[in-house]
């Protein structure tokens, strides 16, 4: 069977935008928060004007900035035991990473081979370059659409997106990579030839310092990989604002193992880098979160104390019952 790429590679493009026409708008209902991981939708307010929506998403996004490396660290020391299993399981994929990634490059590289198409923008630029088009302009396209339909759940989405590619390219492609500096693989590690420097075929090879450096290259910058950490950090975003995590990790994937050679990584830099993602996204999600619970019983308690404000007077009374003063408290 004969798969046109071409159609099925707009399938990431458009996959963001529908949703943001498909969804019902939610700034028709007001959200109350269990606690900083969960929001359950019930109760029904005025629905708010799109410069309103809008204006909350951002504030959000900036005010929740502080918040989301408390979130992250939360993260690792509440499910420390797991974290510490993933933290094993990348270091022993790191010492066998010669034959994982001997057996990756020949078994997967050689058989997962499709590419997309280029889209506009794609070549010469460095935020649109090659398939990280696909990722940002879906991400660009679900803003617009969740803008223009108003759709709340939709703009914060992509918003803490572009914070989960800002994250990871910060943290992880200037701080980490240079950080660990390490030599990246042979990208032919079965044909026993040496390799032209920097490249390697001894996964241990760590900690070849160089300058820093805010593009990529072959020297010093291979763990953790920085477009894992990007991808499945925009992966994380998606499943926990609209609670799927299928359709999300499904066309990151299907992005990500295009070209698949073309990310030149040890198999330990990769799965580095998705659990990165994950711990980004998370953090990023769960901090917006924190920040809308706060004002919503910030609002409530405005509200209460607007409601529920009491008014005294102290007025003089004389008649045939009594002279003397009355008290009169209002609610």
């Amino acid at each position: 069977m004969t798969i046109n790429y071409k159609i099925v590679a707009i399938v990431p493009f458009l996959f963001l935008s529908i949703i943001a026409t498909a969804q019902q708008v939610d700034s028709s209902k007001t959200v109350i928060v269990a606690d900083s991981t969960t929001i359950e939708i019930d109760t029904p307010v005025a629905k708010q004007s799109r410069f309103k929506t809008a204006t909350k998403v951002w504030e959000t996004l900036i005010l929740s900035t502080p918040r989301d490396f408390v979130e992250m660290g939360h993260t690792l020391k509440k499910d420390w035991k797991s974290n510490l299993a993933y933290l094993a399981g990348v270091s022993l994929v790191v010492l066998a990473d010669k034959p994982i990634t001997k057996w990756y490059q020949d078994k997967l590289e050689k058989k997962i081979d499709y590419t997309l198409p280029a889209l506009p923008g794609s070549k010469g630029n460095q935020f649109f370059r090659g398939n990280d088009a696909y990722l940002n302009y879906s991400i660009i396209a679900l803003y617009g659409g969740s803008l223009a339909t108003n759709y709340k759940t939709g703009q914060r989405a992509a918003l803490n997106s572009l914070k989960a590619l800002g994250y990871s390219y910060l943290l992880v492609h200037v701080g980490l990579k240079a950080a660990f500096a390490r030599q990246r693989p042979d990208p032919n590690l079965s044909d026993g030839i040496p390799p032209r420097a920097p490249l390697t075929t001894d996964p241990h090879e760590f900690f070849h310092f160089r300058k820093l450096n805010f593009n990529t290259g072959p020297d010093g910058t291979s763990f953790p990989s920085f477009h894992a950490t990007a991808y499945y950090a925009v992966a994380k975003v998606m499943a926990m604002e609209f609670d799927n995590y299928w359709i999300p990790y499904g066309l990151v994937t299907f992005v990500f193992f295009a070209d698949l050679d073309a990310h030149k990584h040890w198999v330990g830099d990769m799965v580095a880098g998705g659990l990165l993602g994950t711990l980004i996204g998370k953090g990023i999600v769960t901090s917006s979160r924190y920040f809308e619970k706060k004002r919503q019983q910030n609002q409530a308690n405005s509200l209460y104390k607007k409601k529920f404000k009491a008014s005294y007077s102290l007025l003089p009374e004389i008649s045939t019952r009594m002279t003397g003063l009355t008290l009169r408290v209002g609610l």
